[in-house]
């Protein structure tokens, strides 16, 4: 088990979209449940294939591909604020995780392209 904070973080986080989409899917939800579903827990797994890069351009290229399913969350998290889905607070404490994540990962992103 990894314990880097990013790593840490984007597995909670991959849990708590998980428990996200029981619920929804509880409230007959299905085509967002299923893209958020597939995004969030995306995130984590590409950082994990990161970690085992070969080489720099391939770690970078991990997690621009985590960055991106960490945006593409966002933006469903957002459309199941707006249509009703999920409350506020725990659309607020979703996108708080995820807007972490997205600045960790844009950090280390720049940090591995400047020790290229």
């Amino acid at each position: 088990m990894r314990n880097d904070q990013l790593s840490v973080q984007s597995m909670n986080f991959a849990v708590k979209i998980i428990n996200l989409v029981k619920s929804l899917k509880e409230n007959r939800e299905s085509i967002i449940s299923n893209q958020i579903g597939r995004s969030g827990t995306s995130i984590g797994a590409n950082i994990r294939e990161a970690q085992y890069a070969h080489g720099k351009a391939d770690f970078i290229s991990k997690l621009q591909i985590a960055l991106k399913e960490a945006n593409e969350t966002g933006y469903w998290l957002e459309l199941l604020y707006k249509t009703e889905y999920i409350r506020e607070e725990i659309y607020r404490s979703l996108d708080t995780d995820y807007t972490s994540l997205r600045m960790m990962l844009i950090a280390s992103i720049n940090t591995a392209k400047e020790n290229r």
